[in-house]
């Protein structure tokens, strides 16, 4: 059986702005790639968190069956999210600990049900270090990003 991979990363240019996401998933047999597959997408005004999240979620609702998977993502901010903080938010009626609403939530509430069909790891790496697949996922949200942004002035 393959062991499956979602390299994930969301881009913006401005925080808000246009951004993009982009989630490279792979089917591994050892160190052979036995599937792969690119998804992107992005949006015209959006931020880095809104696309991060996206990324992971799209990766997720993508598996057409229940699976066992590895998330590696830069973020940390999805990483603590999804792992610890997610918790405390769902007993809290999708507050945050100082009782303020949680930033995103609609976000979060559709990562959480997406991954409860699934058995995820998740995994941080450093973003813009070399990680090749990390930097492809990179890529893949910089394309995502590219239709909504306004061409360079001369």
């Amino acid at each position: 059986m393959p062991e499956l991979f979602a390299y994930t990363d969301g881009a913006c240019s401005g925080n808000p702005g246009p951004g993009g996401w982009g989630a490279l998933l792979r089917a591994m047999e050892g160190e052979r790639i036995v599937k792969e597959r690119c998804l992107k997408g992005g949006e015209a005004n959006t931020t880095n968190n809104r696309m991060e999240l996206l990324a992971a979620i799209n990766a997720l609702e993508t598996l057409e069956k229940p699976s066992k998977l590895t998330i590696v993502t830069d973020s940390q901010y999805v990483k603590n999210g999804v792992t610890g903080w997610i918790h405390g938010w769902k007993r809290n009626g999708w507050k945050t600990a100082a009782k303020k609403p949680v930033k995103n939530a609609e976000l979060w509430q559709r990562l959480d049900a997406a991954q409860a069909r699934h058995h995820v790891t998740w995994e941080w790496v450093k973003g813009h270090a070399g990680h090749p697949e990390n930097e492809r996922a990179d890529e893949l949200a910089r394309e995502g990003m590219a239709p909504f942004k306004k061409p360079a002035q001369k």
